[in-house]
């Protein structure tokens, strides 16, 4: 079996490839930009270089030729559509580039897939963003509730998923999407709040910065995941009866203010006395998604998957990684 993975290099890729890698006996090809970072898949650099199961593939969702040689090449049996434009505040200084990069780029994507390897189970996921600003009494939020975007990532994820859904009744293709909620942990990336309050505590704490932590909006309600959890259940998604054209909602189950993330951040940090909170203007979205709070009986029913990372516990691990990381490149890090 070949499982194709889109955006490996990201949070999610890295570990899902880790995932298949331990659970499976699967082939895993990647798809990678030329200038794609690398420093998620170190665990998995030696397979690479022994050509032992993991396989890269140089290509590019906004280049459609380099797409159909890629999916030519492998003929997956599953297909994880991960790569994206995934920064909701980037989007808003870049709204072009994020439609062409998730919306354009899956439709290219699953032209190639229906051409070259039709029989593939094709995951495309989408994001809980395109629910947007919900009302208190649509809580929770199931996957029939409307959609409100808060920002140009969340129109195209909107795309994404209409997109995803489309090939599935159109052209028969075993295509689901999923609309994730916050999940977070080892390797997110730094524009992401949780993830920027971790890195700004641990260049605290090795004296690179002022503790002085920088922060946007903290009233916002999030449910909190953990990305290794969330990469079970892409595979469980694919493999456990996936029914085409599906779409599910798949989250955690501690909901809070991101206030609290940050105070609890703080809470597991050796200067936690000395730290100040600062709010940034630049770090404010003119609108957001304020009430993140997820229905996902729907997933569960259907595949029996349970959350097993408690919320404390991914937390811990996140501040440890930026840890590590900071230890590791010390003062080379920007302060986002």
């Amino acid at each position: 079996m070949k499982a194709f993975i889109t955006g490996i290099t990201g949070m999610v890729g890295s570990h899902l490839a880790e995932f298949l890698l331990e659970e499976t006996d699967w082939e895993i090809h990647g798809l990678i930009r030329w200038r794609s970072p690398l420093d998620n898949i170190e665990n998995l650099i030696s397979n690479i270089n022994k050509k032992e199961r993991v396989f890269l593939h140089y290509g590019d969702l906004r280049d459609s030729q380099s797409i159909d040689l890629v999916v030519d090449n492998i003929k997956p049996d599953y297909t994880f559509h991960l790569a994206a434009q995934s920064y909701p505040k980037t989007s808003f200084d870049a709204p072009l580039d994020t439609y062409a990069t998730n919306i354009s780029g899956t439709s290219t994507l699953l032209e190639a897939l229906k051409k070259y390897s039709r029989n593939s189970i094709i995951h495309v996921c989408a994001s809980s963003e395109v629910f947007g600003r919900v009302p208190k009494e649509k809580l929770p939020i199931n996957e029939e509730c409307s959609f409100h975007p808060a920002s140009p990532y969340a129109i195209s994820k909107i795309g994404t998923d209409l997109v995803g859904r489309f090939y599935a009744e159109a052209y028969d293709m075993k295509v689901m999407t999923t609309r994730m909620f916050t999940h977070t942990g080892p390797r997110r990336g730094d524009v992401f709040a949780e993830s920027t309050f971790a890195k700004q505590i641990a260049m605290a704490e090795k004296g690179l910065i002022e503790p002085i932590i920088k922060v946007g909006n903290l009233d916002s309600m999030r449910t909190i995941a953990d990305v290794r959890d969330a990469v079970r259940a892409y595979f469980m998604l694919v493999t456990i009866n996936p029914i085409s054209g599906e779409y599910y909602n798949i989250g955690g189950t501690h909901s809070c203010k991101i206030e609290q993330i940050l105070n609890d951040l703080i809470g597991l940090s050796t200067i936690k006395d000395k730290i100040i909170i600062e709010q940034d203007p630049e770090r404010l979205r003119p609108i957001d998604a304020d009430l993140q709070i997820p229905d996902t009986s729907k997933f569960k029913e259907h595949t029996g998957w349970e959350p097993k990372y408690e919320y404390e516990q991914t937390i811990s691990d996140l501040l440890d990684y930026w840890r590590k990381m900071v230890e590791k490149n010390g003062e080379a890090y920007l302060t986002r």
